[in-house]
C-alpha cells in the first residue's frame, strides 16, 4: 500500500482561501452607525409591540373592570389595576358608556354612526348616492377609517382609539350636536364635538380639553392621526383609481398632491386642509389654525384590477397638534360628500383646487367657461344632449380659427406645383430648396406655420375638456342612448376574457369616435401621405392609424361622456371642413389672390431679412467650399 505524501501546495491553497474569506468578512462587517440603526430599529419594534400589548391589556382590563364595577361598585382592586394602566383616564372605563355602542347622527344627506370606543365616525353613508351596483355609498364602514389622538398623560402614552367616550346628542336650532367626552372625572375631559347642519356634507368638528391641568402633559408631542382606505365605487376600478388622489393646501394657499401610483409620502408645514379624494367622492379635514406639521401618505392598492377589487388607495395624515395654555383647542371641519366643483366652490376655501381640472390655462378655461356653461345646459337638458350642445357651441366658437387653418392648408395646396418644381430644379441642394421655398411662401403670404398656429390655439380648449369630463359629477349615473352611466364606460358586449389595457368588454362610443378621427385624419393627411416622405419628418401614415387605435383601446374604460364628446366633435369638424372646402373657399380664387400678392412687392420684416441673409451666407460658403 502506497503511503500518502503531505501535499504542501494544498495546505497553502486552503490557508489562502481561508485568509481571503476572513478578509472579506472583515471588510463587510457592519459599521458602528449600521449597528446603532439596527439596534434602534429593534428597540422601536419592541416598544411598539409592548405598547400594543399594553393597550390591549388595558382594554381587556377596562372591560372586565367595567363589568366588575357594574356588579360590585366597591371593587377597588379592579379599579386600582385599571388606574395603573390608564392613570386618571381609568375613570372613563368605569362609566356605562364603556361599550362598543354607537350613536346615530344624521341629516337629510348624511347618515353617521359615532362609536363610543375612540369617539370617531365608524360609519359614513351618503343618502342620495349609490355605487355602480346600486349599493349605497359608504365612505366609512367596517373599520376602513380611524381618527386617533395620541397624547401623554401622567408618564403614559395613550391613544384615544383604545379608550371610551361618553356621548351626548342634542340640538342647537336646526343643527345636530354630538359631544363625545373622554373623561377623567365628571368635569374633566377631552371632547370631540361634531355639529351637523341641515342639507350639508360639511360639519364642524373640534377637539378641546377641560380641567386636565397636571393630567395632560402638553410639553410632549401630541398627534392627530387620520387614516382611510377608499372603497371602490365605480365599474372600472382602474379608471376610478386614476382619479383618486390625496390633495392638500399648505403654506398660505399653496396646493400640492401625492402621487396617484405606488407609494408616496410628504412631510409638510402649515397645512390647512387635506382631501382623501375617491374620484367622485371626498373625505376632507379642514382646520382654522394650520397644522404646524403633517406627515401625508398615500399607497396605491390596485396592482391588478382583476384581483384588487375592493379598495383603491390607503391614505394617511399624521398631524402635530399645538396645545394652547396647557389645553387642547383645535377647531376644524369634516367633509364627507361628492367631489363636486359647485359644492366645493361655495365654501370659499379653495377646495376647488382638489378637483383634477388641469393646471394653468386649462384649469382657468374649465372653471370660468366649461363648468358654468355645462351647468347652465344641464339645468334644462338631459346630460347626453347637454354634452352634444356644449360640443356644438365650442366648435362654433372655434370655427374662425379652424377657417384660418384650412385657408392656410388651401394656400399650401395651391402652391404645391411651384414647390415641386423648386425641389426638382435644385435636387440635392436642400439649403437652396429651403431658401427658394421660403421666398415663394413669403411672396404668397402662405406658410406651414400659419396652418399650425390655429391648431395650437385649439389645444388648451381640447385639453381642458379632456380633464373636465372625467371629473364632471353631473354626469355620474346619467344615461344616454345605450350608455347607462356617462361617467363610466358603455357596454355593448361582454368578453369572456380580459385583454390587457382594453378590458373585458366592448364599448361603442370609443369605436364611433375612432372612426370619426380616422375619417378626419384621412381628410387632413391624405395629401401629405401622397408626398414623398422627407427625412426626419414623422410618418403620416403611421400617425393616421395610431391615433384612432389609441382612442379605441385607451378610451374603452374611460367615461362614455368623454368618448361621446370626441365623436360629436370630430363629426362637426368634418362637417365644417366640407362646408369650408365646398362653399366658402374657392381654390381658383385663392390661387388668383396668391398671384396678385406675389406680384406685389412685399416688405420683409427684420426677422425675415435676417433669415434670408443667413441662408444667403450659408449658400455662398457652400459654393466657396466646392471650389
Amino acid at each position: 500500500m502506497e503511503e500518502k505524501k503531505f501535499d504542501f501546495n494544498s495546505l497553502v491553497g486552503f490557508l489562502l482561501i481561508g485568509g481571503i474569506l476572513i478578509w472579506m468578512l472583515y471588510l463587510n462587517k457592519p459599521t458602528e452607525e449600521e449597528l446603532q440603526a439596527e439596534k434602534a430599529k429593534t428597540e422601536a419594534a419592541a416598544q411598539q409591540q409592548a405598547e400594543a400589548e399594553k393597550n390591549n391589556e388595558a382594554i381587556s382590563l377596562a372591560q372586565a373592570t367595567n363589568d366588575s364595577l357594574a356588579t360590585k361598585p366597591g371593587d377597588s382592586l379592579a379599579f386600582a389595576a385599571l388606574q395603573n394602566k390608564l392613570g386618571s383616564f381609568a375613570y372613563s372605563a368605569t362609566l356605562p358608556s364603556a361599550t362598543d355602542d354607537v350613536t346615530v347622527f344624521e341629516n337629510d344627506v348624511l347618515y353617521l354612526e359615532v362609536s363610543n370606543k375612540g369617539g370617531y365616525i365608524s360609519t359614513a353613508r351618503l343618502k342620495n348616492f349609490t355605487r355602480y351596483n346600486t349599493v349605497p355609498i359608504h365612505l366609512i364602514k367596517n373599520g376602513n377609517a380611524s381618527l386617533n389622538l395620541q397624547f401623554t398623560s401622567e408618564n403614559r402614552t395613550l391613544n384615544s382609539k383604545d379608550l371610551y367616550f361618553e356621548p351626548t346628542l342634542s340640538s342647537n336650532g336646526e343643527d345636530q350636536v354630538l359631544s363625545m367626552k373622554l373623561k377623567t372625572s365628571a368635569n374633566s375631559f377631552i371632547e370631540y364635538r361634531y355639529t351637523l347642519h341641515p342639507g350639508e356634507y360639511m360639519m364642524d368638528f373640534s377637539i378641546n380639553s377641560q380641567g386636565l391641568d397636571g393630567i395632560l402633559n402638553t410639553s410632549q408631542p401630541m398627534y392627530l392621526d387620520w387614516e382611510l382606505k377608499g372603497y371602490r365605487n365605480a365599474k372600472s376600478i382602474s379608471y376610478e383609481n386614476r382619479y383618486s388622489r390625496l390633495t392638500y393646501e399648505y403654506d398660505d394657499e399653496k396646493h400640492s398632491k401625492l402621487s396617484p401610483t405606488g407609494e408616496d409620502e410628504e412631510l409638510e408645514k402649515d397645512v390647512t386642509w387635506m382631501n382623501f379624494r375617491q374620484h367622485f367622492f371626498s373625505s376632507m379635514l379642514l382646520t382654522d389654525t394650520p397644522f404646524k406639521e403633517v406627515k401625508l401618505t398615500s399607497v396605491d392598492l390596485v396592482e391588478d384590477e382583476e384581483i384588487d377589487t375592493v379598495y383603491t388607495k390607503q391614505y394617511g395624515a399624521k398631524m402635530l397638534l399645538e396645545p394652547k395654555n396647557g389645553a387642547i383647542s383645535q377647531n376644524m371641519n369634516m367633509y364627507y360628500g361628492p367631489s363636486d366643483y359647485q359644492i366645493f366652490k361655495k365654501y370659499d376655501r379653495n377646495l376647488d383646487e382638489a378637483m383634477p381640472l388641469g393646471w394653468g390655462i386649462f384649469g382657468v378655461i374649465n372653471k370660468y367657461i366649461i363648468i358654468p356653461l355645462f351647468g347652465l345646459l344641464s339645468d334644462f337638458l338631459p346630460a347626453g344632449i347637454a354634452i352634444i350642445v356644449l360640443t356644438v357651441l365650442i366648435k362654433l366658437l372655434l370655427s374662425p380659427v379652424q377657417y384660418k387653418q384650412y385657408l392656410a392648408q388651401a394656400k399650401m395646396k395651391v402652391l404645391k406645383p411651384e414647390l415641386d418644381e423648386i425641389k426638382e430644379k435644385y435636387k440635392g441642394n436642400n439649403l437652396k430648396i429651403q431658401q427658394e421655398t421660403m421666398k415663394v411662401q413669403n411672396s404668397a403670404g402662405a406658410s406651414p406655420l400659419k396652418g399650425c398656429l390655429p391648431a395650437l390655439l385649439q389645444i388648451p380648449v381640447f385639453y381642458a375638456l379632456f380633464t373636465f369630463f372625467p371629473s364632471a359629477f353631473d354626469l355620474r349615473q346619467k344615461s344616454f342612448l345605450w350608455a347607462d352611466d356617462l361617467s363610466s364606460y358603455d357596454t355593448i358586449a361582454e368578453l369572456p376574457f380580459h385583454i390587457p389595457f382594453y378590458g373585458d368588454h366592448v364599448s361603442l362610443f370609443p369605436i364611433l369616435a375612432s372612426i370619426a378621427i380616422f375619417v378626419y385624419m384621412m381628410m387632413t393627411m391624405g395629401q401629405s401621405m401622397q408626398q414623398q416622405q422627407q427625412p426626419g419628418m414623422p410618418n403620416m401614415k403611421f400617425l393616421m392609424y395610431l391615433s384612432p387605435l389609441f382612442m379605441l383601446v385607451f378610451f374603452n374604460n374611460y367615461a362614455s361622456g368623454l368618448s361621446l364628446y370626441y365623436f360629436v366633435s370630430n363629426l362637426i369638424t368634418i362637417g365644417i371642413m366640407l362646408v369650408i372646402k365646398n362653399f366658402i373657399i374657392d381654390e381658383d380664387k385663392v390661387h388668383a389672390k396668391i398671384q396678385v400678392k406675389k406680384a406685389t412687392p412685399k416688405k420683409q420684416n427684420k426677422f425675415q431679412r435676417k433669415m434670408a441673409e443667413m441662408m444667403e451666407q450659408a449658400e455662398q460658403q457652400k459654393k466657396a467650399g466646392k471650389r
